[in-house]
């Protein structure tokens, strides 16, 4: 391996973190599955989530009826992460066979009587409006609804899973106000295609519809075909899981129906689009042309200042003879200071080589994402690529982090590097690992198990850690570029600023534009992961990131022009704060969320909710930071190798 190109021993690391992660976890391929008529179709059973709690439950967590062997699907990463638990169930479905009415209880023996309390257990989380999950050949099941856009247009949807059960708001002969009632009823209808290019049907669709019935258990006790329904109540009298005070318990029969129908009009390739039709796309659009005009405004100024302003300045400054007495004002002024380096550099490259590791990840990750790759068919497969691809991008967090380290005139590489795998990594994983150790305590699903954790370090250490050092030792070996002017030995003094240019105004100033830019589209993302939605325009999303790129890479060129106007050096730091100031406002968006949009009941959950929304601030920061910081670099770069100084 000695005489390798050093890209090459990059893209070998690479293919073998890719071999170890497919080793530790399962990654799933998606393709169609062919139906023949009497073959079994199996209904997986997932979780139970609520938009009031965000703590997710197995379902098997609850009293149901389960099956003598319960089988957990291998999940990967990703799903793990989400809190799914995917396992078998025994509820009877076979291929375009049309059931009217069949008892779970049948197949699995399951006792009919619930004690109080496994009543209970029901009853808690219909306070919570819990919503159960299943799966059948890889679709969530869906409640139909419609969505009228803006057009006035109407679109069929489907919300992902139905509801567990309901609380009674008035006072009928069967339900009584504040009395909760269990969906033991459920139609199943399964759509699906025909095609003359291959055997059997696909299935194009998973519509349930939940229904809550008291039977006659008794009746049903005595019948001699268990498998029949008994019949109920004419007017559909629901089943109660109140807490019953004059008996121990009640008794409680799990049925359900099977429906098949043909859609001729909906394709194998399109059966998702009916979960993704979400969100009216003219908002999206809005949001695009309303960054664009923050774009098209910074860009003039940026126009304005170097075609204008600085080209003028150059030209004087330039066509004055050696002889001549120069007059130097603004930002000529501090050549001598402009690249001494800032306070605290080592902190300030670790930041830097970890803006550029989450851009890296980002950028590739959404690119694969708008390529199509990273499907919600592919059930885990974004918070998989996410955190595959940012182990791996710790080889630039090492180079840059090193780079710029360098570029400061630091000496202790090694330290740098070693901070840099753990700093930003290692914030992350302990603010994961307490809100996890709550989530625990909650007895959720959506607590990583141990193995999970032990394999995320390994990743870590194994792979990442790694490649961080990797990255900076070719860093470090590699000559710096000469900067275009000498520093001088003694700082200038920095003159008394005007009240609008101090560091803290400044700051606060330049993080609005970037976060404008992003807001409308951060409301989508907070709704698709608190209100359990699934987020799948990565194309509008894409541009947007493009724009937030242009955005903070000019207010922060603008802002460390006026700076240096200003005869204030100091701009390393300031260039970073400038662009990442937008995650204070981001952080700031997400309570105003918090207060307006969600209706989170418990400490523990709205604990879970600012952990993760600081995390991604805190990635927000630095990323930011990061692209202000280089564009700043290069500009100060570029103007002062444009003068001629001795």
């Amino acid at each position: 391996m000695g005489g390798l190109p050093h890209f090459a021993r990059i893209a070998l690391l690479v293919c073998l973190s890719f071999n170890l992660v497919q080793g530790v976890f399962y990654l799933p391929g998606v393709a169609p599955v062919d139906f023949t008529h009497g073959e079994r179709v199996d209904l997986k059973v997932n979780k139970l989530t609520s938009v009031h709690t965000q703590l997710p439950y197995k379902y098997y967590d609850l009293p149901f009826c389960r099956p003598k062997v319960i089988k957990d699907k291998v999940e990967n990463l990703g799903e793990i992460l989400r809190g799914d638990r995917i396992e078998n169930s025994d509820y009877n479905v076979t291929a375009f066979v049309d059931v009217d009415c069949d008892v779970l209880n049948a197949y699995t023996d399951c006792d009919t009587f619930y004690t109080n309390e496994n009543l209970k257990k029901f009853s808690d989380k219909i306070d919570y409006e819990y919503v159960v999950h299943w799966i059948v050949d890889n679709l969530p099941a869906g409640t139909p609804k419609t969505l009228t856009d803006t057009n006035g247009d109407v679109t069929e949807i489907y919300d992902t899973g139905f509801p567990l059960g309901f609380k009674a708001d008035q006072d009928t002969p069967f339900q009584h106000p504040g009395e909760n009632y269990i969906n033991n009823h459920v139609t199943i209808t399964l759509l699906y295609n025909k095609n003359s290019s291959y055997q059997g049907a696909r299935i194009v669709g998973f519509e349930v519809a939940p229904q809550s019935r008291k039977y006659d258990v008794a009746a049903w006790g005595k019948s001699s075909n268990k498998h029949k329904c008994p019949p109920f109540n004419e007017d559909l009298e629901p089943q109660s899981v109140s807490e019953s005070k004059d008996a121990k318990g009640k008794d409680i029969l799990w049925t359900y129906s099977v429906r098949w129908r043909e859609e001729p009009s909906i394709i194998w390739t399109q059966r998702w689009d009916k979960y993704l039709k979400n969100t009216d796309a003219q908002i999206h659009w809005f949001s695009i042309i309303n960054s664009l005009m923050i774009v098209l405004f910074l860009t003039g100024m940026v126009a304005m200042i170097v075609v204008r302003t600085l080209r003028a300045d150059l030209r004087r400054y330039n066509q004055m003879e050696a002889n001549d007495e120069v007059e130097e004002t603004g930002w000529k002024l501090v050549h001598g200071d402009v690249f001494r380096p800032p306070a605290k550099p080592m902190l300030f490259s670790i930041l830097v080589g970890s803006g550029v590791q989450i851009f890296s990840m980002a950028m590739i990750t959404m690119v694969f994402a708008v390529l199509g790759f990273l499907s919600p068919a592919n059930r885990g497969g974004l918070v998989t690529a996410m955190v595959v691809l940012f182990v791996i991008m710790g080889v630039f967090a090492g180079y840059f982090s090193t780079r710029t380290y360098k570029t400061l005139r630091g000496t202790n590489w090694k330290r740098n590097s070693f901070l840099t795998a753990f700093t930003f990594p290692g914030t992350v994983f302990l603010i994961f690992f307490v809100l996890n150790m709550f989530i625990r305590g909650e007895k959720s699903s959506g607590a990583v198990p141990f193995n999970t954790l032990a394999s995320i370090i390994a990743l870590w250490f194994g792979i990442s850690v790694p490649l961080v050092f990797f990255g900076s030792y070719f860093a470090y070996k590699k000559p710096l570029p000469e900067d275009p002017v000498r520093t001088n030995q003694i700082p200038r003094q920095i003159p008394e600023q005007v009240w609008y240019m101090s560091p803290l105004l400044s700051i606060l100033m330049g993080g609005i534009l970037p976060f404008g830019a992003v807001f409308i589209e951060l409301f989508f993302i907070l709704t698709a992961i608190w209100g359990h939605t699934f987020y799948y325009i990565f194309g509008f999303l894409f541009i947007v990131f493009v724009i937030l790129i242009l955005t903070c890479a000019e207010i922060t060129i603008v802002m460390c022009y006026f700076q240096l106007c200003a005869e204030d050096y100091n701009w390393w730091w300031r260039s970073f704060l400038t662009a990442g100031a937008s995650a204070l406002y981001m952080f700031l968006y997400s309570i105003f969320y918090f207060f307006t949009k969600l209706e989170i009941q418990k400490p523990v959950s709205a604990m879970l909710y600012f952990g993760y929304t600081f995390i991604m601030a805190l990635a927000f920061f630095v990323l930011t930071g990061s692209i202000g910081f280089y564009a700043c670099y290069f500009f100060v770069r570029k103007i002062y190798g444009s003068i001629k100084v001795d």
